[in-house]
């Protein structure tokens, strides 16, 4: 009986394997998405919640009735007439007193902004859409996985193709028949008409320690969603590379599928063919003679995306 001939690994090969190992430890029963998802859905509760308590506290100090007279003004008198602003961002101040070291009563507050548009902290962006942009082949991870290396020409490409696919950069040559972007998409989400300028924080409401609380939890659920995007590159990187050290010194796929089978990991041979299927479309007479003619290096999300382009023309 003939003895069945082992498959040998490459780089290629061990990138692909290690894909599928990232996929298992990012799937979505494992602990750290589902904080992400249990954060997420915290969030979005908490969103619509806080509609309703920053409408009541505005309009209890800037009544519609009010507003409804400025605008009237501004009407028979132009921008004279008083200032008006469609805002989705808020500022709240919280005044209360301490006693200091030395036993004095000092005047004290506390801010509490509350933004419902997504441009306020790009981070969370990042983590909310972070499904959005990884389907769309580009890295969500780039900001943690290159944060000592800012000056890393990948951070910088990841960045600009994330900022535009949710809409931090536009560009006037883009197409304007396609689909709202997120950033747009939210901010047309949640706007109160206040009176004031368009400065945010040069409107300040008054709140008091109950409704401090209550207005903070927005952005503790925002932040929290944050730290939970962050959490699941921690977790999944650590092992990562601790698994590409040890796929360094596998010669043959048999090691690998005995690490997996151990970590309850499916791994198939299939896996290794259809590595190779995406290197010979990559290299094939058309698409090199392109990279070699533009002198362009492709990204890996540029390959996988090619090599999915062809499959389905194939197919």
């Amino acid at each position: 009986m003939q003895k069945e001939k082992r498959q040998t690994l490459n780089a290629e090969k061990r990138n692909a394997i290690a894909d599928v190992f990232q996929s298992h430890w990012e799937r979505e029963d494992s602990p750290v998405i589902k904080k992400y998802y249990e954060a997420k859905e915290t969030y979005n509760q908490v969103r619509e919640q806080m509609k309703s308590v920053v409408e009541t506290i505005v309009r209890k100090y800037q009544p519609e009735e009010d507003v409804e007279t400025i605008r009237a003004m501004n009407k028979k008198y132009g921008s004279s007439g008083g200032d008006l602003y469609h805002d989705n961002c808020f500022r709240f101040r919280y005044n209360y007193q301490e006693v200091d070291n030395e036993g004095n009563l000092q005047d004290e507050y506390k801010n509490a902004d509350v933004n419902f548009g997504l441009d306020d902290v790009r981070a969370f962006g990042y983590a909310y859409y972070r499904d959005d942009i990884k389907a769309k082949g580009y890295d969500a991870d780039f900001k943690y996985r290159w944060s000592e290396e800012r000056r890393n020409p990948r951070y910088y490409e990841q960045e600009e193709n994330i900022d535009r696919f949710l809409g931090y950069r536009n560009s006037s040559n883009e197409d304007k028949g396609q689909a709202i972007k997120p950033v747009a998409e939210w901010e047309k989400d949640f706007k109160l008409w206040v009176i004031g300028t368009s400065y945010c924080h040069s409107r300040q409401f008054a709140i008091n320690e109950h409704e401090y609380k209550i207005l903070n939890t927005y952005n503790v659920a925002r932040d929290n969603l944050i730290m939970a995007h962050e959490k699941i590159f921690e977790y999944t990187n650590e092992k990562m590379k601790k698994l590409r050290l040890g796929l360094k010194s596998y010669r043959y796929f048999d090691q690998a599928k005995a690490l997996a089978d151990k970590l309850g990991v499916v791994l198939n041979e299939s896996i290794l063919d259809e590595s190779s299927s995406m290197a010979l479309s990559i290299y094939s007479p058309e698409n090199l003679a392109s990279l070699l003619e533009d002198k362009v290096e492709m990204t890996r999300e540029e390959k996988i995306a090619m090599f999915r382009q062809s499959q389905q023309s194939v197919n």
